[in-house]
This record gives structure tokens, sequence and C-alpha cells, in this order.
């Protein structure tokens, strides 16, 4: 592993964030700066932000979505915490969020899941993923990068909060024995549209998110299973599995909603304040 000041890095994006301060992004200076290194500044981060208190609650889960690599350049799928200070539940399937803090906010909507039980690591049965969720929603997850012009690798973008900046989570539908078979067919199968106004500005399908949602949480129980120090899932936690479409950006005064088709989820409205 690479040389790295990581409290130094950490101590930097902590300061950035809710200033919106723009900042080089780790490799600039440490051309080896590994995926590794990206979780270790992670763990940093996540020590300051509870000392700031902050509780983590869930976890985010970024780059499933592989139709949109190619834009960014990038190559792996990551985590990182969901704090209570970033999670918003919207009233009636309506949110409003201020943007203030913000560098350069975009919009990714994302199947959410609340889990009742830890899935098994090596678990590739998206049943019996499934058996681990108490509730299914829709959710938009809203990421933010403090580095210019969003250039990043993909240890830089672990490094600053995995891109996490809020999640608001529209009503929950219930995972029940019964609905498990349809419910994990539907997750691959059902398509969203996102609008800007009344604009649609992108589609997207459940299976752009590592074949289905439910593989996306398989897939983050087998890689902290494999962490040293990565505390393990547990019930109880809200996780965001990736974006559904081409992320995109936002700014305030902006309406924008998400409405599914092939599944049994409201539409989900969020305003930008």
């Amino acid at each position: 592993m690479s040389e790295v000041n990581y409290r130094e890095i950490a101590n930097g994006l902590f300061a950035a964030r809710p200033t919106a301060g723009i900042v080089p992004p780790p490799s600039a200076a440490n051309p080896n700066f590994s995926i590794e290194d990206g979780y270790t500044v992670g763990a940093e981060l996540l020590r300051l932000r509870m000392g700031s208190g902050y509780s983590p609650v869930g976890r985010k889960i970024g780059f499933t979505n592989k139709t949109i690599w190619p834009d960014l350049g990038l190559d792996t799928v990551i985590w990182a915490h969901v704090y209570d200070k970033t999670l918003q539940y919207a009233i009636d399937n309506a949110a409003t969020l201020s943007l203030a803090g913000m560098a350069a906010p975009f919009i990714e909507p994302e199947i959410v899941f609340k889990l009742s039980s830890a899935p098994a690591a090596g678990t590739k049965d998206e049943i019996g993923l499934l058996k681990n969720v108490e509730w299914v929603a829709l959710g938009f997850e809203i990421v933010d990068c403090n580095y210019p012009d969003w250039t990043f690798k993909p240890a830089d973008a672990l490094a600053d909060f995995g891109l996490h900046a809020a999640l608001i989570i529209g009503d929950p539908h219930p995972v029940t024995e019964e609905n498990l078979p349809e419910l994990a067919r539907k997750l691959r199968e059902f398509t969203i549209s996102l609008y800007k106004g009344v604009e649609n500005a992108a589609d997207g399908l459940g299976s752009n998110v590592l074949d289905s949602p439910a593989l996306a949480l398989g897939w983050l129980a087998d890689i902290l299973s494999q962490q040293p120090g990565a505390t393990p899932l547990s019930a109880g936690e809200v996780i965001t599995t990736g974006t559904l479409t081409k992320a995109l950006p936002v700014t305030v005064g902006e309406i924008w909603s998400a409405e599914v088709a092939g599944i049994a989820l409201p539409k989900l409205t969020i305003s930008f304040g």
C-alpha cells in the first residue's frame, strides 16, 4: 500500500464538505492511491463525523450501474456510510432538500432496502437475499463531489464520503414470504423514468444495477466480509443500491420526480431549495 497521510486527507475533505470546498483528489499527489487507501480515508471520515454528532444508519453502494462507467472512467463498485443527518423520509412521497453547502450535486434514483437481518456473505440467490429485507422503497440519492469538475478515480470517490450527500426515501413496500418470488423478478424487470419538471430527463431499469438491486445487496455483504475492520451489516440498516439511470446535475429551484412501471412503488418527488 502507498505511503499516504490518511488523516491529513480526511481532515481536508471533512472541512471541504460543508462549505462546498474544492480540493485536489488524493491521487493527484499520490499516483498510487488505491481502493484500500480510499476505504482507509473513509474510515477516518467516519470517526470525524461521529465525533461531530453524526450516527451511521446504513450504507450506499456506488457505481453499480455499469452503463455509466464509460462516462466516468470507472471500473469498480464501492460502498460508503449513510448517516442520520443525511437521511430523510419523504412525506406523502414528496420532499424538499436544501442544496446549501453542496459543491456540485447530482440526483440518482435508486432502490432502497431496510434490513430485517444481515445477509450472509456468498449469497447469490435473489430470494435468499431478499429474505433479509424488511421493506423496499424508491429513493433519491444526492451525490456531491469536492474535486474539480467531478474528475476522480474510484479511490478518490471513496475518500470523498463515497460521494454521498443525502438520501431521500419514499413510501416503503413490505417484503413478505408471499411476495418474495414476484419481487425478485420485478426488481430485475421494472423500468423507471426520471423527470426534471415535466421533461423526461433519463430512463433506466432494475437490471442496470448489477443485474438486480438484490444482487447489489449481495455484493455489499460479500465485500464487507473481505475488508479487515469493516463493520458487518446488521438489522435496521438502510441500504441504497445505486443509480438506475445516469446521474444528472441539480440546482436550487428545480423539482424532480421519478416514476416506475412494473413494481408497486409510488412516484417520488423532490424540490431543491
